[in-house]
């Protein structure tokens, strides 16, 4: 059985090693659909590493959600072997599900590498865009949320609050027993502050408009 591990994060630059993951946050799904679990930290910045310029002035609109980013930091050394072993702790294999996994995953597999040994994804992630290209039969700079059908984007929601504190959250989207995965209100990343109300709904993770920051420069494609 496989358990899709749906992760985001932010980081202040396009490359880890000069630039540093700030935080993330992971969802663990089975097939159909059930939260099994989730995880998420705010880093600590890696040593000698600094912010892009060009990051760092789009964080620096965003002075709420950088705040929320860095507070309760937990070193990478301790934060990364732990979240190894929450992965593993799922059961089944999992799989690392992002958008796009391509910027993600390269974050999270060097961390990974770095500080816990090892991956438990091995070296491989599902791309939530390039899954929906396949479904969807598009070329891949047309896959974006206006191509997408709009019963992918439920608004169906169970009043259960869940808080992810300065971290980013994909979640899951299902149709006639088909993973869709899609980050929260559809093909977007939204940063989460650590004051939103998060709910957990049937097939969605919703925060209330009027707390959105703007989405961050990786949230384009």
């Amino acid at each position: 059985m496989e358990i899709y591990v749906s992760t985001d994060i932010e980081t202040d630059g396009p490359i880890p090693g000069p630039n540093s993951m700030l935080s993330f946050g992971s969802a663990a799904f089975t097939a159909e659909g059930r939260l099994l679990s989730t995880f998420e930290a705010n880093l600590e910045a890696l040593p000698g590493a600094s912010g892009n310029q060009e990051t760092m002035n789009w964080w620096a609109t965003q002075p709420e959600a950088w705040t929320a980013c860095r507070e309760n930091l937990r070193d990478p050394a301790e934060a990364m072997p732990a979240y190894a072993a929450w992965v593993k702790t799922l059961p089944g294999k999992p799989v690392f599900v992002a958008n796009p996994a391509g910027f993600d995953f390269l974050f999270v597999y060097w961390y990974l590498i770095r500080f816990a040994g090892g991956s438990p994804f091995s070296f491989s992630a599902l791309d939530i865009k390039s899954y929906a290209m396949a479904v969807l039969g598009t070329e891949f700079r047309e896959t974006s949320k206006r191509n997408m059908p709009k019963r992918w984007f439920t608004d169906r929601t169970a009043q259960r609050p869940y808080p992810f504190l300065g971290t980013l959250v994909a979640v899951f989207f299902f149709e006639a027993g088909t993973i869709f995965t899609l980050p929260a209100f559809g093909f977007t990343t939204l940063i989460v502050p650590i004051f939103s109300r998060i709910w957990v709904p049937c097939f969605a993770i919703e925060a209330s408009p009027s707390s959105m920051p703007k989405m961050s420069p990786k949230s384009s494609a």
